[in-house]
């Protein structure tokens, strides 16, 4: 890889400095639910492209809701539309407002030097935060890492800037039958039953439709994570020394 398109794709240029960008910075970070996901595979090549594709799948969840927050009027693919339809009817049941100028808004901190780009500034509860919307199966803690980072370098430019959220989206079907649930993403399909795995008593599976799936969990502590945030920063520009040495970061 030359040094343009490392610059390209693990940062962004802001103003006459070039910056890494925050997710490319917490990927440093063990990942041992990844781990767990590739062994059960039969071989790396397919767990690549099972994430490119779930990638994929994520990208048009973000840009059809970037799109919707922002009052445009997106097509939703009917591939999402579960997932569309219940992330509106959660808005609307919860009352959360999102402010229009920092939807897929890029940030900066100059003091540590990094970037990224957050989904939403939200009102939720009387209360302005981070949101941040993630399509992935579960939450997790790895998350806190990026958010932290958000609020940090968005402290000073956001009044009364106080907490953070995930707002997972998903969508799934449930057997009339057994209660078990099917997930398809990345055209892999994953069916777990009641008990939280995929086994159990047979079933033929009597699939229902389509339904979105909402979680939202705040994270209002985020001093901690910014910590372990810098220090995953620090070793991220340990490994990556000599290109940034070229880049004229270090």
């Amino acid at each position: 890889m030359d040094i343009q398109e490392f610059k390209k794709s693990h940062g962004y240029e802001v103003g006459d400095a070039w910056y890494p960008r925050v997710t490319r910075i917490v990927e440093i970070k063990a990942k041992p639910a990844l781990y767990r996901f590739y062994a059960g595979l039969p071989n790396f090549m397919a767990g690549e492209r099972i994430k490119e594709k779930s990638a994929e799948e994520g990208t048009l969840v973000h840009d059809t809701i970037e799109g919707l927050l922002l009052g445009r009027d997106p097509s939703i693919p009917p591939s999402i539309e579960a997932s569309v339809k219940a992330f509106l009817e959660f808005l609307e049941s919860k009352k959360i407002t999102v402010n229009p100028d920092y939807v897929e808004h890029r940030l900066a901190n100059h003091d540590e030097r990094y970037a990224g780009t957050l989904d939403a500034i939200a009102e939720i509860g009387g209360k302005t935060g981070i949101m941040d919307i993630k399509t992935s199966q579960g939450i997790y803690r790895d998350y806190n890492l990026q958010t932290a980072a958000y609020m940090a370098a968005m402290q000073g430019e956001v009044k009364n800037l106080e907490t953070r959220w995930i707002l997972r989206i998903d969508q799934i079907q449930t057997c009339a039958s057994c209660g078990a649930k099917l997930r398809k993403k990345g055209g892999r399909s994953k069916i777990r039953t009641r008990n939280g795995n995929a086994f159990g008593h047979i079933c033929e599976h009597d699939w229902g439709p389509m339904t979105g799936v909402i979680e939202l969990k705040e994270f209002p502590d985020w001093t901690q994570d910014y910590h372990a945030f810098l220090g995953a920063k620090r070793l991220w520009e340990w490994e990556h020394e000599e290109m940034l040495k070229k880049a004229g970061y270090l």
